[in-house]
């Protein structure tokens, strides 16, 4: 059985290195990008299991990339990372098919968690 492919996009370094570190020894094969549009390059050559990106982002948002994303990926699922949680937020990027949401600052537990669910979920649908 293939690893599970998942993507990282964040603006901050520090949150992709920690998401890398966190889902790696779990068995998931974790590439990662800076921006939206580094991440829609990704996405476009490889197909992703599950995509974690940042909701605000210079060049090209998260809700942005949900959008584009779903139209090319449509059972990809997506997590959206932020730490501008609002519900109008959260309710839009749901809207827009993202799966989940995980608050900055999240611990590695709940990463690992929210991540084998939505893998999980993906699963089962197919």
């Amino acid at each position: 059985m293939n690893k599970p492919r998942i993507l990282v996009i964040d603006d901050e370094e520090i949150v992709r290195i920690s998401c890398k570190k966190c889902l790696a020894p779990e068995g998931y094969d974790v590439d990662v990008a800076p921006n939206g549009i580094e991440g829609m390059r990704l996405a476009q050559t490889t197909k992703y299991d599950l995509v974690l990106t940042d909701l605000k982002m210079p060049e090209m948002d998260g809700m942005e990339f949900i959008m584009k994303a779903k139209e090319s990926q449509p059972d990809t699922k997506v997590i959206m990372l932020t730490g501008y949680t609002t519900v109008e937020h959260a309710v839009k990027a749901m809207s827009l098919g993202a799966y989940n949401y995980i608050e900055k600052p999240f611990t590695p537990d709940t990463l690992i968690t929210v991540v084998r669910e939505a893998l999980e979920t993906k699963q089962e649908e197919t």
